[in-house]
C-alpha cells in the first residue's frame, strides 16, 4: 500500500510539474525589422519598443499568466534576408505570431510564409498591397500610401493647388506609393505634371528636381519615400532655389527626418499620427494619454525622441496582445480571429476597428496634417 501511495504522490508531482512547465511556457513573438541598413531609422525605433513594453508587460506577470518572449532578426533593409527570417522564426523558433515587417517589400516577401503557415502576422509597414487584397493572416497598423496620397491631396485642394510633380522612391514603399498617387490624383482634381523616381541608395537628387524645376505649372511637389532619401531631397531642394511648396509622405514622420534635413526641411507639410505632437494635442483628445504616455516610457528609457515608426510596433504589439487575451490563448486561428475582430482600439496611429474585409481599421481622420515651423512640428490647419 506505501509502495501504490509514493507511485501515486511522485505521478502526481509529474503531472503537476508538466502542467506547470506548460503554463510557464513563454509567448513567442517573432519579429523581423530594418535595425540596420537605409531603413534603420524605422527599424530601430520599432525594436526598441517591442523590447520596452514586453519588458514591462512581463514584470506585471506577463499575458495570461505566461511570460511574452522576442525573437528578432535584422534584416539590414534588405527583403530577401526578411524572407529567410520569417522562415526561420515559423519553422525553428516556432513564434506564435509575426509583429514587424519594417518595410513593404520585407513585408512582402515575408507574406507567402505566413499564409502558407497560418500564423497571424502584424506588419509595421506602409503601402495598401499588404492589405488590398484582403490576405487572412495579415494585418498592418501603420496608415497606407493611399491614404497620405488622400489627405495631401485633400490639403492641396484647401490651397487652390492643381498641378503636382511626384517625386517617389524606387523602394517597395516609394513605388506602392507612386502607383496609389497616380490612382487617387484625378478624385481631387489634380494632374501630376512631372513624374520623377530616385533611388533609395541615392546621395543626389538635384537631376530629377531640376527637371521639376524647368517644368511649367508646376504648384507644389510631393515626395513619396521614407529613411534617408526624402531628407537629401529636402536639402537638394532647397540648394536649388525652388521655393515652391514641399509635401512629404508619413514616410518622414520622425524627429531623425527634422535632423538629417535640418534648415531645408522648413514649411514641409506631411500627412502624420499624432504620434509626433503628443503635447499639442488637444486636452479632451482620445489618443492624447495613449501617445503621451507612450512618449514618456520611450523618452526615459532611451534618452531619443519618439517616432511614429516606434508607436507602430506599439499598436502592433498591443493589438497583438488584446488579441490573445480574448482568444484565451496562442491557437493561432483563434488569435487571427480576434485581431481581425477589434474594435475601437486606441493606439498611436488612431482608433481602430477592423473586420473581415479591413486588416487596417483606419480612416482619414486618424492622420493630422503637420507643418514644420521653426525646426520642430506643428499641426496645420
Amino acid at each position: 500500500m506505501k509502495f501504490k501511495l509514493k507511485t501515486l504522490v511522485i505521478g502526481a508531482t509529474l503531472a503537476f510539474g508538466a502542467l506547470s512547465a506548460y503554463a510557464a511556457e513563454p509567448i513567442k513573438i517573432g519579429s523581423v525589422l530594418s535595425v540596420t541598413g537605409p531603413a534603420a531609422f524605422l527599424g530601430d525605433p520599432e525594436l526598441k519598443t517591442l523590447q520596452l513594453y514586453i519588458e514591462e508587460l512581463n514584470k506585471k506577470g506577463g499575458v495570461l499568466g505566461r511570460q511574452l518572449q522576442l525573437v528578432h532578426y535584422d534584416d539590414g533593409s534588405d527583403a530577401n534576408k526578411a524572407n529567410g527570417f520569417a522562415k526561420r522564426l515559423i519553422d525553428d523558433d516556432k513564434v506564435d505570431i509575426l509583429v514587424g515587417g519594417t518595410t513593404t517589400g520585407a513585408t512582402m516577401s515575408m507574406v507567402p510564409l505566413v499564409e502558407k503557415a497560418h500564423i497571424p502576422f502584424i506588419s509595421l509597414a506602409g503601402a495598401v498591397v499588404i492589405i488590398e487584397p484582403v490576405k487572412k493572416w495579415v494585418f498592418k497598423t501603420p496608415h497606407t500610401d493611399r491614404m497620405a496620397a488622400e489627405k495631401v491631396f485633400d490639403d492641396m485642394k484647401k490651397r487652390g493647388i492643381s498641378k503636382v510633380a511626384l517625386l517617389s522612391e524606387t523602394s517597395g514603399f516609394g513605388q506602392s506609393g507612386k502607383k496609389e498617387t497616380e490612382g487617387v490624383a484625378a478624385k481631387y482634381g489634380v494632374a501630376l505634371v512631372a513624374n520623377e523616381t530616385y533611388g533609395p541608395k541615392d546621395t543626389d537628387a538635384s537631376p530629377q528636381l531640376t527637371k521639376i524645376k524647368n517644368t511649367a505649372g508646376v504648384q507644389a511637389v510631393f515626395v513619396f519615400g521614407l529613411g534617408q532619401g526624402p531628407a537629401i531631397v529636402t536639402k537638394n531642394y532647397k540648394q536649388l532655389g525652388i521655393t515652391l511648396p514641399l509635401y512629404q509622405s508619413h514616410g518622414v514622420a520622425s524627429s531623425d527626418f527634422l535632423k538629417l534635413a535640418g534648415p531645408a526641411a522648413e514649411g514641409v507639410r506631411l500627412p502624420s499620427p499624432a504620434q509626433l505632437i503628443p503635447e499639442k494635442l488637444a486636452a479632451n483628445d482620445p489618443q492624447k494619454p495613449v501617445v503621451t504616455a507612450y512618449d514618456k516610457a520611450y523618452k526615459e528609457r532611451y534618452k531619443q525622441d519618439v517616432s511614429t515608426f516606434g508607436g507602430y510596433a506599439y499598436d502592433g504589439l498591443m493589438i497583438a496582445v488584446d488579441a490573445i487575451k480574448r482568444a484565451g490563448g496562442t491557437d493561432k486561428a483563434k488569435v487571427r480571429d480576434a485581431i481581425e475582430a477589434t474594435k475601437g482600439y486606441v493606439g498611436s496611429s488612431g482608433n481602430v476597428t477592423m473586420s473581415a474585409t479591413d486588416h487596417l481599421g483606419l480612416d482619414l481622420s486618424s492622420f493630422r496634417m503637420l507643418e514644420v515651423k521653426g525646426g520642430d512640428w506643428t499641426i496645420s490647419h
